[in-house]
C-alpha cells in the first residue's frame, strides 16, 4: 500500500488562556498570558508560587460522575468533545475498529496519587479510594475517550516527558499514513500543578521564581529568564485519511506531512548544548515530509524559558535552516503565554500550529525584551504577525534527551 495522506479535521483545546479553541486562539494572538499565582493549593511555602492553570473549568457531566475521573482525564474528555463536535463526526459513518485514540501524557494522575498517599499514611489503607488506580493511570485518558465514542481501534498513551504530546501526534499520523487506522483522536494533556510536582521541579531549580510578576515570568529567549512556568491543559486533534475526509465533506485545517524523532543520549535533564538532538529530529521531520528548509515559514519552538534550552534550540534551528533561519523564518514560543504543560505541551502546540496555518497568523513570544546572547533569530517578539504560512513545524524536547518534531502543511 502506498503512503496515504493525512489531514486534520477537528480541534479541541483547554488551556490557561481559554477553555476552548476560539477563546484560546484569540488570547494567544493578542499576547495574553495565562500565568498567575497558584490558585489550586496554598503555595506560600514553595520557592515557585506561580503556574499557568486552567481557569473556571467545569466538566460537562454531573458532579458525582466527575469524581470518578482525575483532572487530566476530565481535560481529555472535554477537549476531545470539542474536537469531535468540530469535526462533524457525530453524523459520519466509519468503521469503529479502524478509529483509535493515542494521547501523550507525561505524568497522569498525580493529584489523585498525592491525595491517596496522604489518606494511606494518615488513616490507613481503608481510606484509599477504590477509584485510585483507574483515576491515576495515564492510559485512562485515551481509554475514557474511546469508551465515550465507541472507538475500538488502537488505544494507548505515549509517555515521553515533555515530548509526549508531539510523539502521540506523530505516531497517530504514521498509523493512518501506513494504513493501520483510518482516523485517530490524538494530542496531549496534563494536570500536574500539584504541591509535589512544583516542589520537585523547584528543587531542580527548573522553575521561574518571579513570583511577584507572574505574567512576565515566562520569557523564552530573553536574557532575564530564570526557568519555566509549570502549566496544565489539553490540546486535541482529529486526524483522518484524506480521501475519507473529502468523501464526507469534512473541513480541513491542514495536512500532516512530517514527523521526526531523536535522542540526545547526553544527560537525564539537560539538552546537548549544541542542539544535536533537536537538529536531528527537525531534519527527520523535513526529510519525512520531503520538505526543503525554505518551505518552512514558522517554527513553534519548544522555547521553555530555561537558561539551557533556548540557546541550544536556537543553535539547532540555525544549523538546520542555514541562511533561511535569518531570512524569512519566524520562530515563536507560545509557552511565554501558556507556560509549560509538560506532556500536554505538544498537544496544545499542535492545535496552535494548525490554527496558524488556517488563519495565517503567527502568535508572538511575549516578554521578549532583551534577547539573550546566542538567541538571535526572529522570535515574533510581543506582537502577532499576519503572514501566509504554508508549512510550519513544532518542536518538543523532554528529559532523558527525547525529542520530536511534527510538520504541517496548508492543504491544497
Amino acid at each position: 500500500m502506498s503512503a496515504r495522506r493525512v489531514v486534520i479535521t477537528g480541534l479541541g483545546m483547554l488551556s490557561p488562556v481559554g477553555n476552548d479553541v476560539k477563546t484560546s486562539w484569540q488570547n494567544l494572538t493578542s499576547g495574553v498570558s495565562g500565568v498567575a499565582r497558584i490558585a489550586g493549593f496554598d503555595a506560600s511555602n514553595q520557592t515557585s508560587q506561580i503556574a499557568a492553570e486552567v481557569k473556571n473549568f467545569q466538566p460537562n457531566m454531573p458532579p458525582a460522575e466527575a469524581k470518578r475521573y482525575d483532572r487530566f482525564s476530565l481535560f481529555a474528555l472535554s477537549a476531545a468533545e470539542e474536537a469531535w463536535n468540530d469535526s462533524g463526526l457525530s453524523s459520519a459513518s466509519y468503521d469503529p475498529t479502524r478509529f483509535g485514540v493515542i494521547f501523550g501524557i507525561g505524568i497522569g494522575g498525580l493529584p489523585v496519587m498525592e491525595e491517596n498517599c496522604r489518606a494511606l499514611f494518615e488513616d490507613g489503607p481503608r481510606k484509599v479510594s477504590p477509584f485510585l488506580i483507574p483515576k491515576m493511570i495515564s492510559n485512562l485518558g485515551p481509554g475514557n475517550v474511546a469508551i465515550k465514542y465507541g472507538l475500538q481501534g488502537v488505544n494507548y498513551t505515549v509517555t515521553s516527558a515533555c515530548t509526549s504530546g508531539t510523539h502521540a501526534i506523530g505516531e497517530a499520523f504514521r498509523m493512518i499514513r501506513d494504513g493501520l487506522q483510518d482516523a485517530l483522536i490524538t494530542g496531549g494533556m496534563e494536570a500536574s500543578v500539584t504541591p509535589l510536582a512544583v516542589a520537585g521541579f523547584a528543587r531542580m531549580k527548573a522553575l521561574s521564581t518571579r513570583n511577584d510578576d507572574p505574567t512576565r515570568a515566562s520569557r523564552p529567549f530573553d536574557r532575564d529568564r530564570d526557568g519555566f512556568v509549570i502549566a496544565e491543559g489539553a490540546g486535541i486533534l482529529i486526524l483522518e485519511e484524506l480521501e475519507a475526509a473529502k468523501k464526507r465533506g469534512a473541513k480541513i485545517y491542514a495536512e500532516v506531512v512530517g514527523y521526526g524523532f531523536s535522542c540526545d543520549a547526553h544527560h537525564i535533564t539537560a539538552p546537548a548544548e549544541d542542539g544535536a538532538g533537536a537538529r536531528n529530529c527537525m531534519k527527520g521531520a523535513l526529510n519525512f515530509g520531503k520538505l526543503n528548509t525554505t518551505d518552512v515559514t514558522y517554527i513553534n519552538a519548544h522555547g521553555t524559558s530555561t537558561p539551557i534550552n533556548d540557546p541550544a534550540e536556537t543553535a539547532a534551528i540555525k544549523a538546520v535552516f542555514g541562511e533561511h533561519a535569518k531570512k524569512g523564518l519566524i520562530v515563536s514560543s507560545t509557552k511565554s503565554m501558556t507556560g509549560h504543560a509538560l506532556g500536554g505541551a505538544g498537544g496544545l502546540e499542535g492545535v496552535i500550529l494548525a490554527k496558524s496555518i488556517q488563519t495565517s497568523i503567527i502568535p508572538p513570544t511575549v516578554n521578549l525584551e532583551n534577547p539573550d546572547e546566542g538567541c538571535d533569530l526572529d522570535y515574533c517578539a510581543n506582537t502577532a504577525r499576519e503572514i501566509g504560512v504554508n508549512v510550519a513545524i513544532s518542536n518538543s524536547f523532554g528529559f532523558g534527551g527525547t525529542n520530536a518534531t511534527i510538520a504541517f502543511k496548508r492543504f491544497n
